[in-house]
């Protein structure tokens, strides 16, 4: 009686470390799609289509720094003497070109009669005494501030003019998923949605933390459990389907999560132009993540034949063959002697786990992983500027997700899971060969 009631107790545990576990997996599917819109989201609002390669936002930003250097504008005591000077040089040339026109030889009565009154009547070493105080004059008048209020309205207008000649295709766009962003996140600015976006995965990350060791945590109770009861002959059966249902949720998890994350930017970009700073942040040059299923539809919607047969052979060798692999398992554990006993089970239990390339899937995603982590980290390295007048920093987010470790744990899990069923086997052909003598 007692052995019994501890039998109910071990297998209603093993059901709470289940139920934790499809609890968890669940929960981390919701988290990763969760957090893969709020990551679309920051890359489609901040992506360089709509801020580094955007024809307006350079307009903005170099009309900002123009409207500052025009209502700064000022002429200062060194420029006034310098304008002053270039005035007098260009008035006493031309009062010396208009001398020497007049003094040359002339042909006709009239010219002549001019020629004589005008050096008669005209001192032209007094007329060039007249340039100085002349030229002080006009430098005066045009550095007033009525002057200089009047050429800042001028050239003012003449910016607005040209702001309003350039456009850009993706302004209205941009001004719809702003406003659809802005109003989704309830922000008003982009520094507070840059902020809501940010405390936003930060909550879902540290959920996401406490479910991805929630998973494992439960899996590898029962497996101490397990272990502890190993001996115990009449509960190897119902312990062990409870073991497939564990790989099952594995399985699931591991190929519907994010397995690897692509996250290409442009931390900063800082151009000094006329003493005014441009600045651009968070540019997002590429966002992209993939589970396992995703990587298989989308090879699947490519629609060319060399990408579909890749998509159906993934699917193949790293779905459908390891689920059809637990299936054949529960088949051959509680069956009668009769089916279990068959070719064909034997086979798909115990020989075909040959064509299961899930461990192959892991080598292939760390493989891809490195290489994309390196190709990125040598081209976005080669965009970092570091001059006096421009200043560019580069950011690498690519990493790999939940995805790619729950997907190993399960290649381990099964791999045990195998082990353990073989064990079970040759135990129960060895007591059946002892009960037959």
């Amino acid at each position: 009686m007692k052995l019994k009631i501890y039998h109910i107790i071990l297998l209603f545990g093993l059901s709470i470390l289940l139920a934790g576990t499809v609890l968890a997996g669940f929960r981390l599917w919701k988290l990763s799609v969760e957090r893969n819109q709020v990551k679309e989201d920051y890359a489609l609002s901040n992506s360089v289509t709509f801020g580094l390669f955007s024809v307006d936002q350079w307009r903005d930003r170099i009309s900002e720094v123009l409207s500052g250097q025009v209502q700064d504008y000022h002429i200062t005591k060194e420029q006034q003497k310098a304008m002053q000077r270039a005035v007098e040089k260009e008035l006493h040339g031309l009062v010396a070109e208009t001398v020497a026109d007049i003094n040359k030889p002339q042909k006709g009565l009239g010219a002549k009669l001019k020629k004589m009154a005008f050096n008669a009547l005209v001192d032209s070493s007094e007329i060039q005494a007249q340039v100085r105080p002349f030229a002080k004059t006009i430098i005066a008048k045009v550095s007033s501030p009525e002057s200089e209020r009047r050429l800042k309205s001028i050239a003012g207008s003449k910016l607005n003019q040209l702001e309003s000649q350039i456009y850009d295709s993706t302004r209205v766009a941009n001004y719809t998923i702003t406003k659809y962003m802005y109003k989704k996140y309830r922000v008003n600015d982009p520094i507070s949605f840059n902020n809501a976006i940010n405390n936003k995965l930060h909550a879902i990350g540290l959920e996401t933390v406490k479910y991805t060791y929630l998973l494992p945590g439960c899996v590898l109770v029962a497996l101490l459990l397990w272990g502890f009861t190993r001996k115990q002959l009449q509960l190897q059966t119902p312990i062990y389907v409870f073991g497939l249902l564990f790989a099952l949720v594995l399985l699931a998890a591991g190929t519907l999560l994010p397995v690897i994350e692509v996250d290409a930017r442009i931390e900063s970009l800082h151009l000094l132009m006329m003493g005014e700073k441009v600045e651009f942040q968070n540019q997002v040059l590429f966002y992209q993540n993939k589970s396992i299923v995703g990587i298989i539809s989308t090879l699947i919607d490519r629609k060319k034949p060399d990408a579909i047969i890749v998509g159906v052979l993934l699917m193949l060798f790293v779905i459908a063959l390891p689920l059809l692999r637990l299936i054949a398992k529960a088949i051959h554990i509680l069956s009668p002697e009769k089916i279990s006993s068959h070719p064909v089970t034997r086979y798909l239990t115990f020989e075909m786990g040959k064509w299961d390339m899930a461990d192959v899937m892991i080598v292939g995603m760390l493989m891809t992983y490195i290489g994309l982590n390196g190709i990125l980290k040598s081209q976005l390295s080669g965009l970092n500027i570091h001059t006096s007048s421009l200043n560019v920093i580069t950011s690498n987010g690519t990493s790999l997700q939940p995805g790619f470790y729950i997907f190993a744990g399960y290649v381990i899990y099964a791999t045990l899971i195998s082990y353990i069923l073989k064990r079970i086997t040759t135990d129960k052909e060895i007591r059946k060969q002892m009960d037959g003598k």
